[in-house]
């Protein structure tokens, strides 16, 4: 018997539970994909096309094959299966055949015995190319007179949304066209994997950093002509995703090298390749029209969307539906005209970035609505909250809000955080903008407030069937899980044991290698890891909580209904027994596995009406600027922030969360974009693709919103995706507001402020 008292334990849901692979990342002793090491070990490499648009005439490999420790040549007559792949069309071939369709398109690989041998290998294959005239500019994409560049067309997916009046005029309209450039996911772990094959060359292991284990290997057992059962995947230390690591980059071919040589392969890409290597956030044009009462009411809007996604689909499908089905914003709206199109072009390929789509819409929309509170002679806030969404309220596709809907709060609470000191009269120069370039002069800084607020939806969408799975064995107090969900940073290895501390009175909680083992945990993205694995880690849990509960009622010839947690013991809630979780799990192994599944949804009809979303997320940013308008600096001094998050399970976590968002937001506002000159990038690397440092990063003022979510199995609400919405129109509008310049895309360039 036990006699532990009911104390607050520490790893339990609502602390700061410190994460399992938090101390070996400090210490640098974390195990990454690029760090996958084995004996025999050969390098793979890929020969990419110089060119966005171009027929293949020949390619000649015996060059490459003379080279004394290149074991293997492989282009698209070596793939034994399904020549193409993608995440919801296969469209896009594991090595171009007769055409590439952007500059970077994988062409052949090779397999050597050092990572030099391989570049002197690619270097050695000779591909002899007609060039073709580059299609990259979206809009024609869209001109039937266009020659297609893929035989499945050059529009990916069109979709329309009609609700209401379709007639209606506002008392007070404004309209606008925004420009959002392509961002890249930009994750400091670079792509890598190491590919085992089967003594009897019948299969293959495969170590990689992704983000959805079990799609990559249906995709890749396609592609060798395997059954899923010979492709067996584990998770690689991941440093970073933010959605580029969904689609296939280097899975196939390192795979097909090992089964071609029958040794292991490893394949990592340099910091110019992964830029060529993954896909990213779609460019986008977005024209819209506000329709309101003069009072400030919305009353209709009008949008048309066309966002670039590059040579090959991805989830450009799925992205469009997240960009028209939110340009409301968090708004009530009765009248909407949507338009929205998806295109192929020849420039690289855009799939999943956080914010999927809505990142898009919202800064279109919320420039949108300064524009109306300028027109009807109200302030950034109270336009927003005149019009701010409730629960209950319908969507522009008719769907009803039943998600917790605390929009006023965000706004209130954001607009109650205390802005920052003035800046002096003789600042250091850190503080003025351009930092230790000491280029500023305080007479040229101006202060800007801006504000955004957005709606983000959670999970799949469009009748996706979206399930997680995880499995849970106790034995001696000693609970170990067993899950497929990708931690690519986010926590879910820290928040997966807290909940079987919490569920079950365990101390210890081990966890097996997350691979393919188990069933899909699906994708670590759209914010739904914490809903749908932590579901299933929850009810896994739950399962051995109710078979521990029988065996100690059996014991004790109690009903097992009397029996609770508390602490680390089982109690009587009706009497005195008192045991210990340990003692009570002494000599059992109780195993259970559990699939969580959310409510359905529905496809949009084709006027874009219906439930095509499962749950929404709310968040509010307001930014304050100091801006050097002279020389079109721009310093973001502080984000100040609340967001619904339903319940907060790991503050420390969710407030990282937050943070890396804004910075993400932040990068998009001002510095980040991939430049292309007629379909060829301009800026592959670290050097030119700026991204935030710690100098640029503001003070970021947080306020946490707790109304549990009554559909979430943990009352929480995905946290990653929606502080990167609405934090890059809010810093925007703030530099708006401190220059007067219409500063209609994204990121502002130093020109933009200056000439405007």
């Amino acid at each position: 018997m036990s006699t532990s008292t009911t104390t607050r334990r520490r790893g339990v849901l609502g602390t700061s539970a410190l994460r399992p692979d938090g101390l070996p990342k400090v210490q640098g002793r974390f195990a990454f994909s690029s760090d996958a090491w084995a004996d025999n070990m050969l390098w793979g490499a890929t020969l990419r096309s110089p060119h966005p648009h171009a027929r293949i005439v020949s390619i000649d490999t015996s060059g490459a094959l003379a080279i004394n420790g290149v074991s293997a040549v492989i282009t698209a007559d070596d793939v034994p299966g399904q020549l193409t792949y993608g995440l919801i069309s296969n469209d896009q071939p594991v090595f171009a055949r007769d055409v590439v369709r952007f500059a970077g398109e994988p062409v052949a690989a090779v397999a050597a015995d050092h990572p030099e041998t391989a570049r002197r290998a690619l270097a050695a294959i000779t591909v002899v190319y007609e060039v073709l005239p580059a299609l990259t500019r979206a809009e024609e994409a869209l001109d039937t007179g266009t020659t297609p560049i893929h035989p499945d067309g050059n529009v990916i997916r069109r979709q329309r949304i009609v609700r209401g009046d379709q007639s209606f005029a506002g008392d007070v309209v404004v309209e606008g066209t925004y420009d959002i450039g392509m961002q890249d996911q930009a994750f400091l772990g670079l792509e890598a994997a190491l590919a085992l094959p089967d003594d009897d060359g019948s299969g293959v292991e495969l170590f990689v950093a992704t983000q959805w284990l079990h799609e990559d290997q249906k995709q890749i057992a396609a592609c060798l002509g395997l059954p899923l059962d010979k492709v067996r995947l584990t998770l690689g230390g991941v440093g970073g995703a933010f959605g580029g690591r969904e689609d296939i980059s280097l899975q196939v071919h390192c795979c097909l090298l090992a089964l071609a040589t029958g040794r292991p392969i490893k394949m990592q890409y340099g910091r110019e390749e992964s830029f060529f290597g993954h896909i990213h956030r779609h460019p986008a044009t977005i024209w819209m029209r506000h329709h309101a009462d003069r009072d400030g009411t919305l009353r209709r809007v009008e949008a048309r969307v066309l966002m670039d996604g590059g040579a090959y689909a991805s989830t450009s499908s799925a992205v469009l539906i997240n960009a028209v089905t939110h340009v409301q914003g968090p708004y009530r709206c009765e009248n909407a005209t949507v338009d929205g199109y998806a295109v192929r072009t020849n420039n690289p390929p855009c799939g999943a970035m956080r914010g999927f789509g809505v990142v898009q819409a919202c800064f279109a929309h919320e420039s949108q609505m300064d524009k109306l509170a300028a027109a009807c002679g109200l302030d950034p806030v109270t336009i927003r909250l005149k019009n701010a969404m409730r629960t209950g309220d319908r969507l522009i596709t008719g769907q009803v809000v039943e998600s917790v809907a605390p929009v006023e709060r965000c706004i209130r609470e954001t607009a109650a955080l205390p802005l920052p000191p003035e800046l002096s009269e003789h600042p250091d120069a850190l503080q003025l903008p351009g930092g230790s370039g000491r280029t500023a002069r305080r007479n040229n800084v101006t202060r800007g407030i801006g504000w955004g607020v957005s709606i983000k939806n959670l999970m799949y969408s469009e009748g996706f069937d979206d399930y997680a799975t995880a499995r849970c064995r106790l034995a001696n107090g000693v609970a170990t899980l067993q899950f497929a969900t990708a931690e690519v940073g986010q926590g879910f290895v820290v928040l997966a044991q807290q909940i079987a501390r919490s569920v079950l009175g365990v101390d210890t909680v081990l966890l097996e290698p997350i691979s393919t083992a188990i069933g899909s945990a699906g994708s670590t993205s759209a914010s739904r890891q914490t809903w749908m694995s932590g579901g299933a880690v929850d009810g896994a849990c739950r399962l051995v909580r109710e078979r521990l509960f029988e065996q100690v009622a059996r014991e004790h010839h109690i009903d097992p209904l009397r029996l609770t947690i508390d602490g680390i013991d089982v109690i009587d809630s009706a009497g005195d027994l008192r045991v210990s979780v340990e003692d009570a799990s002494r000599g059992l192994v109780i195993d259970e596995t559990f699939e969580h599944h959310h409510r359905a949804t529905e496809e949009l009809d084709e006027n874009g009406q219906g439930n095509c979303h499962v749950a929404f997320a709310f968040v509010a940013h307001r930014a304050v600027v100091d801006v050097d308008t002279e020389l079109g600096l721009v310093k973001v001094v502080q984000i100040a922030t609340a967001q619904d998050v339903g319940r907060v399970l790991n503050p420390l976590a969710a407030l990282g969360q937050v943070e890396g968002g804004i910075a993400q937001g932040l990068g998009l506002a001002v510095m980040e974009e991939i430049v292309l000159v007629d379909g060829k990038m301009r800026n592959p690397s670290f050097t030119d693709y700026l991204l935030p440092t710690a100098l640029d990063a503001p003070e970021v003022v947080v306020s946490m919103i707790e109304e549990p979510e009554p559909q979430a199995p943990l009352g929480a609400k995905g946290i990653g995706e929606p502080p990167c919405i609405s934090v890059t129109p809010a810093i925007v509008a703030a530099i708006r507001a401190a220059t007067g310049k219409d500063l209609a895309r994204v990121p502002v360039r130093p020109q933009d402020i200056v000439f405007g």
